[in-house]
């Protein structure tokens, strides 16, 4: 018998994407500051309604706070004024429009207003994350108000999902949060947001010329998108108004030239000394604690990319020391740019799938009720309500969501019975909104575990609200809703499939081709005059290279969701995550070509001919993913 022996390993296969999205979570610690503000919003709206008597509101009011509470998501408290106040501020509307639908109109046009809502809101929830939870919470709104059986009139129910929703951002603005002890407490958000740029950038460091090096850039690239947004927050006056701010503003502006050094280091993919990271992480922490920087040790100025990052980290200890700054280098969207989203491929797909999802789910629901084909069914908003959760593709594929969907509220019904049959009522109900408040932070990482939470949540408040309890017929409307929303996501639409994806695609084509339009064409291009760039062209080249990363971040998230979906739907944009890494490293080369330049003042053959490869690579791609022509079209001067 030979010495060495082998072992047959046998390996399981890989699960198909559209079945291993439904079984992943995000993880990370909890978030105790959310979890506190949870258990102090619904539940204690809904124990004051109850004690002085208008029980009904009160419902509305906690619902406000649930909705609220999904979107209340790590961040500066200025973001979490815009995250969760338009939103409110759309479900409001929902509500008011709603109400007085259903109170004066019949089931036909009734179905057909909740239809026209499901198509403006579908196009409106493509511009982005917040418009996409204010569609949300129109949509729900609209269904609560024409369907909950509440005396109250249209304007109260609004007045009280505002109120709901505001004292939930109170608790946002008032309580302090993890990190609050380090300076100012306003501003503890936006002080974590600046230093994890700062330890992101160490990182990408430290991984340069390994193969991490790309997942690296990518986390580089989502915490800056985290700090500009938690700078850019609305505010009442139009620059930062305190010396904190301005030095947190001064801060991030600071790092952004780091970020485009550690860019270009590891694009050369040569490996760095631990010297070369010490210096921002020393940063992260002079940010994270609101201390002074010491100081930072000085890299190399072998190459273009360290001499640009030891001025780089000169600059950024010069920058620690003063209260200025307010450029966050953001490229700002206009009215007209919204409504071209709203109103695009992208849009339209979106808003058509979601009306024909909504208005169906309100056709069938309105039908069931007038002709009590199972009893009274008072509850036939749920139906529609649960249809849009269901409908949105930016809440994670479309198999993934139905599974998860059903899986949660199967279990969320089940344990309700359970505790409704114990606790007393309606003291024991209240509690029991109270702990699920505070569960919702930890629950929006698994979709199926949310689900759960809120329909322990929705039945409870159904229950004090005077109904019986619910939970067979919440399954029901669920399931049938995950059936309908099933049929409706395959069915053939007018115009392209995939819009939304190749819209993102098309938008982050369009900036990067922009960026290398600038980077060739500056005053240090190689198709430009000669001389040193000024601050405003390079703050202009920040810019652009910021918006260049976003909108490829974006982009990416997706083409991951449509990847995740059955491949009957997953083929429509099939190549998009190939056009995206090629993209990806046309604004890497770009960015370590515009390094390159400030040091030497001309484009090297090496930057060159990888610019003019990775050009014929994307117009090799552009019919087929609809690609603009302008960003094949450059020829690069060496």
């Amino acid at each position: 018998m030979s010495p060495r022996s082998t072992v047959a390993v046998r390996t399981l296969p890989a699960l198909p994407p559209w079945l291993a999205h439904a079984l992943r979570a995000q993880r990370g610690p909890v978030p105790w500051s959310a979890v506190v503000r949870g258990a102090l919003a619904a539940g204690p709206l809904l124990l004051a309604a109850v004690l002085v008597g208008h029980t009904s509101l009160g419902v509305v009011a906690a619902i406000a706070a649930m909705l609220a509470g999904i979107n209340d998501r790590p961040g500066s408290r200025r973001t979490a004024v815009r995250r969760l106040g338009a939103p409110a501020l759309a479900g409001a509307a929902g509500v008011l429009v709603g109400t007085y639908a259903g109170d004066h109109v019949g089931a036909v046009v009734l179905t057909l207003v909740l239809t026209a809502l499901g198509l403006l809101a579908g196009g409106m929830s493509a511009i982005g994350p917040v418009a996409s939870g204010g569609g949300t919470q129109l949509l729900v709104a609209a269904a609560i108000g024409a369907g909950m059986p509440l005396p109250d009139s249209g304007w109260a129910r609004a007045l009280a999902f505002l109120a709901g929703a505001g004292w939930l951002i109170v608790l946002r603005l008032a309580l302090p949060t993890r990190g609050a002890l380090a300076g100012d407490f306003r501003f503890d958000g936006e002080r974590a947001a600046v230093s994890a740029v700062y330890e992101a950038v160490a990182s990408l460091l430290d991984a340069a010329g390994t193969e991490h090096a790309a997942a690296r850039r990518g986390a580089l690239t989502a915490a800056l998108d985290h700090a500009q947004d938690a700078l850019a927050g609305p505010r009442l006056r139009r620059y930062a108004s305190s010396a904190a701010e301005r030095r947190l503003h001064a801060q991030y502006a600071a790092a952004l030239p780091l970020a485009e050094a550690a860019t270009a280091l590891a694009w050369a993919g040569e490996p760095l000394g631990g010297r070369a990271a010490e210096g921002p992480r020393r940063l992260a922490a002079a940010v994270r604690e609101s201390a002074a920087t010491g100081p930072l040790p000085a890299p190399a100025r072998s190459a273009p990319a360290l001499r640009a990052l030891d001025d780089a980290l000169l600059q950024a200890a010069h920058a620690f020391d003063q209260d200025g700054g307010s450029d966050l280098h953001t490229r700002r969207r206009g009215a007209c740019d919204l409504l071209r989203t709203a109103f695009g491929t992208g849009g339209r797909e979106y808003g058509l799938r979601v009306a024909l999802c909504f208005g169906a789910s309100a056709a069938i629901a309105q039908a069931l009720h007038h002709s009590h084909w199972y009893g009274q069914h008072t509850h036939w908003y749920w139906l529609p309500a649960t249809a849009v959760f269901l409908v949105k593709p930016d809440l994670g594929p479309l198999v993934s969501r139905v599974l998860c969907r059903a899986a949660g509220t199967v279990l969320g019904a089940l344990l309700f019975a359970g505790f409704a049959a114990v606790l007393p009522h309606p003291q024991g109900l209240v509690a029991l909104v109270a702990v699920c408040g505070a569960l919702i932070p930890v629950s929006t990482r698994h979709f199926a575990a949310q689900t759960a939470v809120v329909t322990v949540l929705v039945l409870s408040l159904v229950m004090v609200g005077g109904e019986p309890q619910a939970s067979v017929g919440r399954i029901g409307e669920t399931l049938l809703a995950c059936v309908l929303v099933l049929i409706v996501g395959h069915l053939p639409m007018p115009g392209e499939r995939g819009g939304h994806v190749r819209a993102r695609l098309a938008y982050a084509a369009g900036a990067a081709h922009a960026y290398l339009v600038h980077v060739l064409d500056g005053p240090d291009g190689p198709d430009g005059p000669d001389g040193p760039d000024g601050p405003d062209d390079r703050a202009a080249r920040w810019t652009l290279r910021r918006d260049a990363y976003r909108a490829l971040s974006e982009a990416r998230v997706a083409i991951a969701l449509s990847a995740a979906e059955l491949p009957a739907l997953a083929r429509h944009t099939e190549g998009t995550d190939e056009v995206a890494a090629l993209l990806e490293r046309l604004v890497d080369t770009t960015t370590a070509a515009a390094v390159h330049l400030d040091d030497t003042g001309r484009l090297d053959r090496r930057h060159g001919d990888r610019l003019t490869e990775l050009l014929g690579e994307l117009a090799a791609h552009r019919e087929r993913v609809g690609l603009p022509p302008g960003v094949t079209g450059l020829t690069v001067a060496r």
